[in-house]
């Protein structure tokens, strides 16, 4: 049985071996990706192989930057505790340095380059962390930005923030504190979209359906005109863009202003322009099934082993 070069990216990110392993694995495993599995164990990475089956749901969610870009990164663990393990957290910094330097297309581009500080590729440095801290760790995403970014940590790494502006202020006493706090925004009340025009237009559908559905539900609604419902559920859109677009939100510091207000505010007290381009947010685990441990059947299996 042949098999791709996906093939051994496949087995690379589900083992967490090397590439060299990974293909000389399912050579002789005649692209069998089960067998390749075995053989790596075999091979003397059976611990590495043996954990990456293991549901890796929490970790850390970061952002860092430096004067010319900035990054958000998520990168899991199976538990809360090596999270917080500092091996852990170097790690997650040298892979973040790495994504600064390297600019990587994707996860699987990021892998194959030498991390920041070491004679290793990134797949090695993860390979090397998984033996030594002893459980599974992915690489999960990342979000690079070019330029005047503002990146924030939401309680130690349960959520990160990063904002990308368009701005001659950036230098500017007062601009720091500005886009610090639209990204705690961001953090606080888990933003979707930019502005009005970010919205695709099958979410405001989907809005309106459910949101017409309700009022027939409703009998003081059912019976009136549609012409009525509609200027009703236009009413409700608004609402809408205003709870889930950050530039129409209602500032967290101070509700009688919006984010687009205090923009235009702070574009004034520095005698400049800012326009705020762009912004990533992740969730620690976010999407992810979470591990569930059963205790007794832990110590059952590790006595009968």
């Amino acid at each position: 049985m042949a098999f791709t070069a996906k093939d051994v990216m496949t087995l690379r990110q589900k083992t967490g071996c090397g590439m060299m392993d990974c293909k000389k694995a399912l050579s002789e495993a005649d692209g069998d990706m089960d067998k390749a599995v075995d053989i790596l164990r075999e091979m003397g990475l059976a611990k590495t192989a043996k954990k990456a089956s293991r549901i890796a749901a929490e970790g850390v969610a970061v952002a860092y930057s430096d004067d010319k870009a900035g990054v958000a990164l998520e990168v899991n663990a199976e538990t809360d505790f090596v999270a917080k393990n500092a091996d852990f957290q170097a790690f997650v910094k040298t892979v973040a340095d790495t994504v600064l330097v390297e600019n990587p297309a994707d996860v699987a581009d990021l892998l194959t380059k030498k991390a920041v500080g070491t004679e290793m590729t990134v797949a090695e440095l993860l390979q090397e962390k998984i033996q030594t801290i002893g459980e599974n760790i992915i690489i999960r995403r990342f979000v690079r930005y070019e330029g005047t970014v503002a990146t924030y940590i939401h309680m130690g790494g349960k959520i990160s923030v990063m904002v990308q502006f368009d701005t001659d202020v950036a230098d500017k006493d007062g601009f720091g504190a500005y886009a610090k706090d639209v990204a705690m925004q961001i953090a606080a009340l888990n933003t979707q979209y930019l502005d009005e025009s970010d919205v695709p237009a099958d979410v405001i559908e989907h809005e309106k359906e459910i949101m017409i559905a309700q009022m027939k539900q409703d009998p003081k609604m059912a019976n009136k005109p549609e012409q009525v419902l509609a200027k009703i559920v236009g009413g409700k859109v608004g609402k809408f863009y205003k709870e889930n677009c950050l530039v129409e939100q209602e500032f967290v510091k101070d509700n009688s202003k919006t984010v687009g207000s205090y923009t235009k505010e702070t574009e004034k007290a520095l005698g400049g322009y800012i326009k705020i381009i762009k912004f990533v947010r992740f969730e620690k685990g976010e999407g992810l099934e979470k591990r569930s441990d059963d205790f007794a059947a832990e110590v059952a299996a590790a006595v009968k082993g």
